[in-house]
């Protein structure tokens, strides 16, 4: 076993770990939380979920609610950390929105940030060893929000034949045109917009990378962060123009919290099991 478990909690007679280990990616320890809806043993596919700005691996696997629809399946969830933690880079815990708590799974190309900020090759390589070697199951698909759901988009639609199915909660769909898009983009990658261009949906959409199943969206219409960041029409727009089938859905009353993604997290879990 490659990782080592910190805690372990029985939940709906399967069980909530939380577990670290080294990562080739980062070249740092890294955090995650799964549940295993019974014996590991059992378990034939995954659900990687991917965390937003200031997250890490207990926000959702503490608020989500997803174990109840897990533990009638064979498929476990996996949630890791959101950034590398403690790299020493200058300014890395300054803001919530780049550094520390905000991998925004790209990897770093400029100084004090390309050495350890490799989240895309984290999530990529690294995670889905893991999931292969320890755990042993056959599909994988994935899911996030928020920054989470721009690293799910971005890395479901890069790798189609890694990932059965993408969706995500209330996602950062078109980064190079938003705030906390250009701000990350630029300090991860530098001034050339072309490099941003391979972590932002729209873009890839427009280059033809696309997904042979259906993306699944949920957005809240009373999210705060709707109109500035995230961009959703775009990704509609875009899917539009590439022929590349989404489903996405606008919830009335909704916002950007964990009360928003406990509503429909068992509509996103069923969504996977039907290609996992």
């Amino acid at each position: 076993m490659s990782f080592e478990v910190l805690k372990r909690h029985k939940s709906f007679e399967g069980e909530t770990l939380f577990c670290s280990h080294h990562s080739e990616a980062t070249k740092k320890e890294m955090k995650f939380s799964v549940f295993l809806p019974s014996e590991v043993k059992e378990i034939d596919n995954a659900i990687i979920w991917l965390s937003g700005l200031t997250c890490n691996e207990e926000n959702f696997i503490t608020k989500a609610g997803a174990q109840k629809v897990l533990s009638e399946t064979r498929t476990m969830i996996i949630c890791p950390d959101t950034s590398p933690r403690g790299v020493g880079v200058t300014g890395e815990d300054d803001s919530y929105d780049f550094g520390s708590g905000a991998g925004f799974y790209v990897n770093a190309t400029t100084d004090g940030y390309k050495d350890n900020y490799k989240m895309y090759d984290y999530i990529v390589s690294d995670l889905v060893k893991l999931l292969r070697d320890d755990f042993e199951v056959k599909d994988i698909s994935i899911t996030g929000h928020s920054m989470g759901g721009h690293g799910a988009l971005v890395i479901g639609l890069r790798n189609p034949e890694l990932f059965k199915s993408i969706s995500a909660f209330s996602p950062i769909v078109n980064p190079v045109n938003c705030p906390w898009g250009q701000k990350a983009l630029k300090g991860y990658l530098g001034d050339n917009k072309e490099d941003w261009n391979q972590y932002d949906s729209c873009m890839l959409l427009k280059s033809g990378h696309k997904h042979p199943q259906p993306i699944l969206i949920d957005q809240g219409l009373a999210d705060e962060f709707f109109e500035e960041q995230l961009l959703t029409k775009n990704f509609e727009e875009a899917s539009q123009a590439a022929n590349q089938e989404s489903i996405v859905n606008y919830r009335e009353g909704y916002d950007h919290s964990y009360y928003f993604i406990s509503s429909y997290i068992e509509d996103h879990i069923r969504f996977h099991l039907k290609y996992l």
